[in-house]
C-alpha cells in the first residue's frame, strides 16, 4: 500500500509501509491489538497505520525471548560485541532516513532527529569495545590455599520501556550495553512513536537474521499500557529500564519491586542553570538558548529555571529575549527551523493550561505564552519571571517554558537549584574554580548531571546519564552502567586440602 503524501515514500527505505504490524515476536512480524494511527505532529495528518500488539502477542513473544536468551547469554562476550558493531554499520546505512522518521513522527528538528540516530550508533561503538572488558576482580583470600573472585554474568532479559521524546537513543543506552552484557531485550516503545520502534526493530532483526541468531534475542512491541504493565510484573524480566514521568515510573518500580526484580529509572527532570556575575554573558546566552528551546523543551534534560546573578540580570535577560525573537517556529524538516511541535495536541492543551496556572501564581510572562494558530501542535517559546518558591516552579512542564530569577550569594543559587523535586541535570556559567569546584562537591548541585559552562542538555554518550531524587536514581548508557545489566558473584575457591574458616573461627 502506497503512502497518502509523496514527502512520506522514504519511509519504505527502512522498512514501512502505510499499514505496519506492530510485533516482532519470535522472529517474525505479526499482531492482534487494535489498529492505530499514528500522526504527524507538524499537522496532525496521519503518517500510516500500525497494528498493535495484545496480550496474547506478549506471551508468545516473552516464551520466545526466554528461550532465546539461554542460547544468547552462551555467545562470548566480544562475539556479541561483533553482533552489535554490525547493528551500528546498519544504522549508519539508514541514518538519514531513520533520522528523517524521528523527526516526522516525534517533531524534534532534523539536526535533533539525526543526532539521536547518531547517538544509538555512538552506542554501538562504545558497546564493542566493552564487550572486551566485562571485568571481574581478583581478591586477596585471608585463607591459606584459597582463591576469591568476582565473576559477572548475564541477568537473562532486560525489558526496556521508552518514552516520545527519545524515541530509539534510549533503546541504545539500554539495548547495546545489554546485548553485550549476555542478555536478550524486549522492548516497548512508545505508543504515539510506533514506526520509529518497527523501524528500530527491523535494523536488529535482520543483523540477527544474517548471523543465524533467533530472533527472539530482540522482540519488539507497538502498544499502550497493558503491555508497559505485562513487563513490569513478569517474572522472567530480571531488569526494567523505564522512562517517563515520576509519576508512571514510581507504580512501575513498585510493581517490579513487589516481585523482587530491578528498576532502572529514568523520570522527570526540572533543570537549572545558574549565571554568576563573572560569566561569559554570550557564552551562557547560546547555551540556555539551546537547553531551553531544543526538542521544543521535551527533552528531561530542558533547562526550566535560569537562575541569573542580581548584578547582570537585566544583560543576561535583554540577550535573551533578543535571541528569542530569532528563533524560526515551523516545520521540523525545514531547514532553518529551530523550534518544531510540541508532540500531540494533548500536549499543546497541557502548555495552555500550565500558562494559565502559572500567571495564578504570579509568574509575569516575557515573551511568548500563547499558541500557535495552525493545524499542528506549535507554540511559542516562553520566557516567565518568577519567585523559586512559587509552587508550580517544583513542577514540570514538559514545553518550552523558561522561568527566570535572580540571586545574591552562591549559596543561594545552589539551594534554589536543589529545591526542586526533581534531580537530573544542572549547570553553572562561572570561570572561578572556588564556585566550580564548590558547585561539583558535596554542597553543590544534588544532580546526577552537574555541567559547568554548558548547557543542561547533550550529553555525551561516554558518562552515565541519569539522576537523583525524582528523577528515578538509574544511570544508563556509559562508564560503569553495565555491571547493573549484569549478575555479580563472589566466588570462594578452596585448592588445598584444609578447611581454614574465614574470621579464624574453629568449629570442632
Amino acid at each position: 500500500m502506497s503512502f497518502a503524501k509523496k514527502a512520506y515514500e522514504f519511509l519504505s527505505e527502512i522498512g514501512l509501509s502505510s499499514r505496519n504490524l506492530g510485533c516482532y515476536v519470535n522472529g517474525t512480524w505479526k499482531a492482534r491489538g487494535p489498529l492505530i494511527s499514528t500522526l504527524n505532529p507538524a499537522n496532525n495528518q496521519v503518517i500510516a497505520e500500525v497494528v498493535e500488539g495484545s496480550i496474547e502477542d506478549y506471551e508468545e513473544g516473552m516464551q520466545a525471548c526466554d528461550e532465546a536468551a539461554k542460547t544468547w547469554m552462551q555467545v562470548p562476550a566480544p562475539k556479541r560485541g561483533d553482533i552489535v558493531r554490525q547493528i551500528g554499520d546498519a544504522l549508519r546505512g539508514k541514518l538519514q532516513p531513520l533520522g528523517r522518521l524521528v523527526s516526522l513522527e516525534m517533531g524534534k528538528i532534523l539536526p535533533e532527529g539525526i543526532g539521536e540516530v547518531q547517538e544509538i550508533i555512538d552506542m554501538c561503538d562504545f558497546a564493542v569495545g566493552l564487550s572486551r572488558q566485562l571485568n571481574g576482580s581478583i581478591i586477596p583470600s585471608e585463607r591459606p590455599n584459597h582463591m576469591m573472585l568476582e565473576m559477572w554474568n548475564p541477568l537473562g532479559i532486560v525489558g526496556v520501556i521508552t518514552a516520545f521524546n527519545f524515541p530509539c537513543a534510549v533503546l541504545g543506552w539500554n539495548a547495546c550495553i545489554a546485548l553485550v552484557c549476555g542478555n536478550s531485550v524486549v522492548w516497548k516503545g512508545a505508543p504515539t512513536t510506533p514506526l520509529i520502534t518497527i523501524a528500530m526493530t527491523k535494523i536488529v532483526a535482520g543483523v540477527l537474521e544474517n548471523n543465524n541468531l533467533p530472533g527472539a534475542i530482540f522482540t519488539s512491541f507497538c502498544g499502550g499500557a497493558d503491555i508497559g504493565q505485562a513487563i513490569a510484573n513478569d517474572k522472567r524480566i530480571p531488569l526494567v529500564s523505564f522512562t517517563g514521568s515520576s509519576k508512571v515510573g514510581l507504580m512501575v518500580q513498585q510493581r517490579v519491586n513487589e516481585r523482587y526484580g530491578k528498576c532502572l529509572l529514568e523520570l522527570s527532570g526540572n533543570n537549572a542553570i545558574i549565571i554568576m556575575d563573572d560569566a561569559n554573558i554570550q557564552l551562557a546566552v547560546r547555551s540556555v538558548l539551546f537547553a531551553a528551546v531544543g526538542t521544543a523543551g521535551q527533552r528531561c534534560t530542558t533547562c526550566r529555571r535560569l537562575i541569573i546573578h542580581e548584578s547582570i540580570y537585566q544583560r543576561v535577560l535583554d540577550q535573551l529575549l533578543e535571541v528569542y525573537k530569532q528563533v524560526k517556529i515551523g516545520d521540523p524538516l525545514e531547514k532553518g527551523t529551530l523550534l518544531g511541535p510540541l508532540h500531540t495536541p494533548e500536549s499543546r492543551k497541557n502548555f495552555e493550561k500550565g500558562i494559565e496556572f502559572i500567571k495564578s501564581q504570579g509568574g509575569k510572562i516575557l515573551t511568548g505564552g500563547s499558541v500557535v494558530e495552525s493545524e499542528g501542535n506549535f507554540v511559542q517559546p516562553t520566557i516567565i519571571e518568577i519567585s523559586p518558591n512559587a509552587d508550580v516552579v517544583k513542577e514540570e512542564l514538559f514545553a518550552p517554558v523558561l522561568y527566570v530569577m535572580k540571586f545574591q550569594t552562591l549559596k543561594e543559587a545552589i539551594e534554589i537549584n536543589n529545591s526542586v523535586p526533581q534531580g537530573l541535570s544542572s549547570s553553572i556559567f562561572t570561570g572561578k574554580p572556588e564556585v566550580i569546584f564548590k558547585w561539583i562537591g558535596p554542597q553543590g548541585s544534588d544532580c546526577g548531571i552537574v555541567n559547568v559552562n554548558i548547557p543542561t542538555n547533550g550529553a555525551e554518550i561516554g558518562g552515565a546519564f541519569g539522576g537523583e531524587k525524582a528523577t528515578g536514581g538509574g544511570r544508563e548508557a556509559g562508564s560503569d552502567s553495565w555491571k547493573q545489566y549484569m549478575r555479580r558473584s563472589t566466588c570462594t575457591i578452596n585448592y588445598g586440602s584444609e578447611l581454614p574458616l574465614a574470621q579464624g573461627i574453629n568449629f570442632g
